[in-house]
C-alpha cells in the first residue's frame, strides 16, 4: 500500500512536492497522447453522406470500399433519381455529396447556395441502352421500337431523371414518341425502370449501360446501344453540398473520384470519363 500513498512520499522516498508535480507532468502527457489519438482517428474515420444517381449504384460500392480501405472515411449512400434528390436537399436533406445523373442539377444548386461553388466537376458519362432481359429479342439497331412485337416499354420519369429524358429524345429522333405514348411505363428512376424490365412487368427499357454491364458479371438478355447522337450526352456531375463544406471526407471523397483507381472503376462499368471526351 506504502507505493500508492504518494502525497505521504511513502515508500518513493521522494517530496511530496517533487511527486505531485511529476505526477501533474504525467497526466498531462497522457491528455496530450489521448488528443492526438483522438484527432488522428477524427482525420481518418469520418463519416460523409452521400447521394448517388441510381444509375450509378453498383460501381459506387466499388469506389466506396476501396475509398475507405485508402483513407479510413466511411460512406453512408442513399440511391435515387436526381430530381428527387434536388427537391429534398432544397428542403434540407443532410446530404454532402451528390452525384447527380446530370449536370444542371448540381450547377442549380450551387446557383442557389445549397452547393460549394467551385467544385463542381464531371466524373462519368452514360450511355443509354434499350434492354431486354429475353435474349434476341433487341436488335442492334433498335428496330423492335417500331415493329410493336411488344406490350410495355419501360423508361424512367423524363422530368425526374436524366436518363428517362435521353429516352424520350430516343423516341423523338425516331418518330416514335407518340405512338408508344400507350405502351411506356414510367419509374421513377433508372434503377426501377430496369427492375420493370429484369422482373418481366415491361418487356424492355432504356436503361443505364452500367446496369447491363457489370465487371466480373456476364451480361444478360439482349440490348441496343443507343447512338450518342440521338440524346444529349448525359454528363454526370458531382458536387460538395453545403452541408459537406466543413467534412473533410466529403473533400476526400471528391479528390479520390478525379483518381485513377475510380476513373478505372467507371469506365470498367460502361461509362465514359470527361477526359477520355476531351481525347
Amino acid at each position: 500500500m506504502a507505493a500508492f500513498d504518494a502525497d505521504r512520499g511513502g515508500a518513493t522516498g521522494a517530496p511530496p512536492a517533487q511527486h505531485r508535480m511529476r505526477r501533474h507532468r504525467q497526466l498531462i502527457r497522457a491528455s496530450i497522447a489521448l488528443a492526438l489519438a483522438g484527432a488522428a482517428f477524427g482525420a481518418r474515420g469520418a463519416e460523409v453522406l452521400v447521394a448517388v444517381a441510381a444509375n450509378f449504384v453498383t460501381p459506387m460500392r466499388s469506389i466506396a470500399e476501396a475509398f475507405s480501405a485508402a483513407t479510413g472515411h466511411t460512406l453512408k449512400v442513399s440511391a435515387g433519381a436526381t430530381g428527387k434528390f434536388y427537391s429534398q436537399i432544397l428542403a434540407g436533406a443532410p446530404f454532402e455529396v451528390l452525384l447527380a445523373a446530370d449536370d444542371e442539377t448540381p450547377r442549380r444548386l450551387v446557383a442557389k447556395g445549397h452547393a460549394v461553388a467551385g467544385t463542381r466537376f464531371t466524373y462519368a458519362i452514360g450511355r443509354l441502352v434499350l434492354w431486354s432481359a429475353q435474349p434476341a429479342f433487341v436488335d442492334d439497331q433498335g428496330a423492335v421500337l417500331a415493329s410493336g412485337a411488344f406490350g410495355k416499354l419501360a423508361l424512367a420519369n423524363p422530368k425526374l431523371a436524366p436518363y428517362g429524358a435521353a429516352a424520350l429524345q430516343v423516341l423523338r429522333a425516331r418518330g416514335l414518341a407518340e405512338a408508344l405514348a400507350p405502351r411506356l411505363v414510367t419509374a421513377e428512376s433508372v434503377a426501377q425502370a430496369y427492375q420493370f424490365v429484369a422482373t418481366g412487368n415491361a418487356e424492355l427499357g432504356f436503361v443505364a449501360l452500367s446496369q447491363v454491364q457489370v465487371p466480373g458479371r456476364q451480361t444478360t438478355g439482349s440490348m441496343w446501344r443507343v447512338p450518342q447522337s440521338l440524346y444529349d450526352p448525359i454528363r454526370q456531375d458531382a458536387v460538395l453540398l453545403a452541408a459537406g463544406k466543413d467534412n473533410p471526407a466529403a473533400s476526400a471523397l471528391l479528390d479520390y473520384l478525379k483518381g485513377a483507381p475510380a476513373r478505372q472503376v467507371i469506365t470498367a462499368s460502361g461509362y465514359a470519363t470527361a477526359r477520355e471526351a476531351s481525347r
